[in-house]
């Protein structure tokens, strides 16, 4: 086990602990103590010090563990969860497995990160991922269908996020066409989808989801929108398990990807619609070419975004538009 994984073990019994003590209860000196302390307290977590008591957690951490990742799994879906890789710090957790499909990775192959140093959001924004703070996963699915059958999966992702999310009782979660969980109006959790393969052929899906657990302040500042995460939303401010989360999401992703793969889109569409978040609302989508402003009105059979503009009614694709709702 890594020494910085070792350290954090230790310090979150949430007492505090001498230099001295950490160093003989981890085999190194008091300065490589401090400077791990020092690393860590560079990546966003928070440590107390204080002069004659030591070094301490203001709250438990709990890191990520494949082994109680894969035992929190129902027995149901176990054949269905390839290799948990887990991770200190990646780039971004669906760059590693994209790599990893290209490679050979089975279907099910999972990657989670402590923390990602370019975490990504949709059209390339950057997602804000600190260090053991939320969830940041991504998950394997092989496709004999092809790129084309692929209509719609980001919206059947968005419900089995929203499934996990309300089964952890965040009542107040909606979807935000195509891919944001929002909470009120602020946003909860994220997906991106990369896919590799040909169009007609068989190919290689990399369904990557953020959920804000608990994001320190100073990490959420360099958020350029509204957020949350479930430490606010949560009864009492009581954080989830992230490993059990982790766990919970799978449960919920992967009959979901059987569900679509066998029968489309179709029998999410009225889950979807009832928790639309911007059906109604006044959107600005902004394309390539300018902005299109008008009155959201759902989303048509194929998953596509349906907005009532001066010029009548149009379509947009998941590929053409992000949405914001009007101030």
């Amino acid at each position: 086990m890594p020494l910085r994984q070792r350290l954090l073990e230790t310090l979150s019994d949430g007492g505090f602990h001498s230099g001295e003590a950490l160093g003989a209860a981890l085999g190194v000196s008091r300065m490589a103590v401090w400077k791990h302390i020092k690393s860590l307290r560079e990546l966003g977590v928070e440590i107390e010090v204080v002069r004659g008591s030591g070094y301490r957690l203001p709250a438990p951490i709990e890191l990520l563990d494949a082994d109680a990742i894969s035992a929190a799994i129902p027995p149901r879906l176990a054949d269905r969860v390839g290799p948990v890789h887990i991770f200190d710090e990646l780039d971004s957790t669906n760059n590693w497995l994209r790599e990893q499909s290209l490679a050979g990775a089975p279907s099910g192959s999972v990657c989670v990160a402590e923390m990602q140093s370019a975490g990504r959001g949709r059209r390339g924004k950057h997602w804000v991922s600190p260090f053991a703070a939320n969830l940041y996963l991504s998950l394997l699915w092989r496709s004999a269908a092809g790129v084309a059958a692929l209509g719609g999966l980001s919206l059947v992702t968005g419900i089995a996020v929203l499934r996990c999310l309300r089964a952890q009782g965040i009542e107040t979660a909606g979807l935000k066409w195509p891919n944001d969980i929002l909470a009120g109006e602020a946003k909860l959790a994220g997906i991106l989808i990369d896919v590799v393969g040909e169009s007609s052929g068989p190919c290689a899906v990399i369904l990557g989801t953020g959920i804000n657990i608990c994001m320190p302040p100073l990490a959420g500042e360099g958020i350029a929108q509204h957020w949350t995460d479930l430490q606010h939303l949560s009864n009492a401010g009581v954080t989830p398990s992230r490993n059990q989360l982790a766990a919970s999401l799978l449960e919920h992703l992967l009959p979901a990807i059987a569900e679509f793969e066998m029968s489309g889109l179709q029998p999410f569409l009225d889950e979807w619609r009832r928790y639309d978040v911007v059906a109604g609302c006044e959107v600005d989508l902004h394309l390539p070419d300018g902005i299109v402003s008008g009155t959201a009105c759902g989303i048509d059979e194929s998953g596509a975004l349906l907005v009532d503009t001066q010029q009548g009614r149009r379509r947009f694709a998941s590929a053409e538009v992000s949405v914001r709702i009007a101030s």
